[in-house]
């Protein structure tokens, strides 16, 4: 009787991340830069880190402890990918980290990252115009002691009893593509980041007539003086500290007097499949000179200040003073409650005076609430007792009245949604309508955040402890965020070319049609892929699940061809007798 043994492996995505990671030459610039020790064996560290991320990408998990078991249960089609010879043993915890360890070295990085940058914006023909700066954190949870990455400091995750370590992205516009990503102690403030993460870019995109965008951390003089004095632009909103909210009022008050005429600036709104322009934004521009010394030099240049208005964030603005005032009156009053056991009653005015100051402080309403402490004398019958007749006795206590000062409330509502931005960009390059519609474009980094810290990638919760695993492992994401939005990128291009979608993506819905789908969805397409080994006495015989249309179209958009999956069924090699 013959003995059979079969077995399956799950193949879904990962031919299309290896090869489409093979296409954007990561694998080739990783062994073309990292040399990797004289004695090291196994997969080359560039076909390693090709198929780590072909796991990060398929399960959102950078454990290394799993992806061992991974790779045992999908060897054969492995085997079939890889260029090298592949064993279970190549992926253990210590080669992994190992390959962290290697991306941690700040000169190596650098140049994977510049090369690399290069190669992509050459191959896919990116535009590189307009770069988009923004930083975020992420928090640990072990001991930090002794460690000089992990730092107690202001909390994007609203965790500060958290040690973190922050991230600054310098990432190509539109599609969101990391140019540069810099890895920093949780304590660095973001001011001192932007410059060296700008001059990473450079090293990718050149030098000259580039427009960085970034949030108003970005603002301090000498760095957009820096940006100016190497020919390249800035946008970015002010601050509102300082002498700036009375340089807003002043500037605001020839459009409330209606002597400054203000520009609508209009967007597209997408409404199921009508799309409508409406009302984003309303402003105006005033040219000044500015000058900065920088390195010794006296650096001059033009800046436009844009005094914009937007509807949307005077929404947020209104509702949020409204909850404010609201709080801040309970607040107050709850300072003076009525009497009764455990109740506290104040005796001298100068303390409740300022315990309702702190209380105004927090709440960022001073000069909005009308506040009264006035007396409430409570006129109390002492009954006879002994020899003491009857009597009455006044007890006095301070209470607090609250009345909301229309006045001035209605002008702090009518400069709410106004925000000053600055650009060195002239007119004729950059027009207002369109720098605000340049910085509106802010999710797209939000997003590549959102992407890192969550699904896909899956960063949080860190479980790598070593300080350079840490950044050779936020590195390592980073070159996995490349694959996603260099993917979305061309399948979204190739479709707009085609003036066509992608119908079948969304579960329960397959005739919903996906005009701008992005690459999970991409990737959550490709499941259900299956093959089949079947182990005869001297040879073996492979099936693969065929690929539905929507899959072949997928590939298609990738420049993909569907036989890399019928190339694994013919890797499979007969058992030598």
């Amino acid at each position: 009787m013959t003995e059979l043994n079969i077995y399956t492996e799950r193949v879904d995505d990962i031919p299309l991340l290896m090869h489409l990671q093979s296409q954007m030459g990561i694998p080739a610039m990783l062994n073309r830069v990292i040399t990797p020790h004289g004695n090291r064996s196994g997969l080359s560290i560039g076909a390693l880190i090709m198929t780590w991320l072909t796991y990060l990408l398929s399960h959102a998990d950078h454990r290394m402890s799993e992806v061992e078991e991974w790779a045992a249960t999908h060897l054969e089609t492995l085997k079939a990918l890889v260029p090298d010879e592949v064993t279970i043993k190549d992926f253990t915890d210590h080669r992994l980290a190992d390959a962290l360890r290697l991306l941690s070295c700040d000169q190596t990085w650098e140049a994977i990252e510049a090369n690399l940058g290069r190669q992509l914006v050459n191959v896919y023909s990116l535009n590189s115009q307009v770069v988009r700066l923004d930083s975020t954190a992420a928090a640990i949870y072990h001991d930090t002691a002794g460690t000089t990455l992990f730092r107690y400091g202001h909390s994007k995750d609203h965790r500060p009893d958290l040690a973190q370590f922050k991230i600054m992205l310098a990432s190509l516009e539109p599609l969101g593509m990391p140019l540069a990503t810099l890895v920093v102690a949780g304590n660095r403030a973001d001011d001192g980041l932007y410059l060296p993460a700008i001059e990473r870019a450079r090293q990718v995109i050149g030098q000259g007539g580039k427009l960085y965008v970034g949030d108003s951390k970005m603002g301090a003089l000498p760095t957009r003086a820096t940006i100016a004095s190497g020919r390249d632009f800035y946008l970015l909103p002010l601050a509102q500290t300082g002498t700036r909210p009375a340089v807003l009022q002043q500037l605001l008050a020839p459009v409330w007097s209606k002597q400054q005429r203000v520009e609508i600036i209009r967007g597209a709104e997408t409404s199921g499949h009508q799309s409508k322009s409406q009302m984003v934004a309303l402003g105006y521009e005033a040219p000044r000179p500015q000058h900065a010394l920088i390195a010794g030099q006296l650096v001059e240049w033009q800046e436009r200040v844009l005094v914009i208005y937007s509807p949307s964030l005077a929404v947020a603005q209104r509702r949020r003073l409204h909850e404010r005032l609201e709080r801040c009156a309970q607040e107050l009053i709850a300072l003076t409650p009525p009497r009764g056991r455990g109740r506290r009653q104040w005796e001298e005015q100068a303390e409740l005076e300022q315990a309702v100051r702190r209380v105004v402080t927090r709440h960022g309403v001073a000069g909005l609430l009308a506040i009264r402490i006035e007396p409430e004398v409570e006129v109390v019958e002492v009954r006879r007792y002994g020899a003491r007749p009857a009597r009455r006795r006044e007890r006095v206590r301070l209470v607090v009245a609250v009345t909301r000062q229309s006045e001035a409330i209605r002008l702090a509502r009518r400069q709410m949604g106004w925000r000053l931005f600055v650009t060195n960009a002239a007119a004729a390059e950059l027009p207002l309508a369109e720098a605000v519609r340049v910085y509106r474009g802010a999710p797209r980094i939000e997003r590549n955040f959102h992407r890192l810290k969550g699904r896909p990638l899956g960063l949080r919760p860190v479980y790598v402890q070593r300080e350079d695993h840490a950044t050779g492992l936020v590195r390592l994401l980073s070159l996995a965020l490349r694959v996603l939005t260099v993917g979305e990128f061309v399948v979204r291009e190739k479709l707009h070319a085609e003036q066509t979608t992608l119908r079948g993506l969304y579960a329960g819905n397959p005739q919903r049609e996906a005009p701008q789908p992005t690459t999970e969805r991409l990737l959550e397409a490709m499941k259900e892929i299956t093959l089949t080994v079947v182990k005869l006495p001297g040879r073996m015989i492979g099936h693969i699940t065929p690929l539905s249309d929507l899959q072949k179209q997928i590939l298609g958009l990738l420049g993909l061809s569907a036989s890399i999956y019928d190339e694994i069924v013919s890797d499979v090699q007969p058992i030598p007798p």
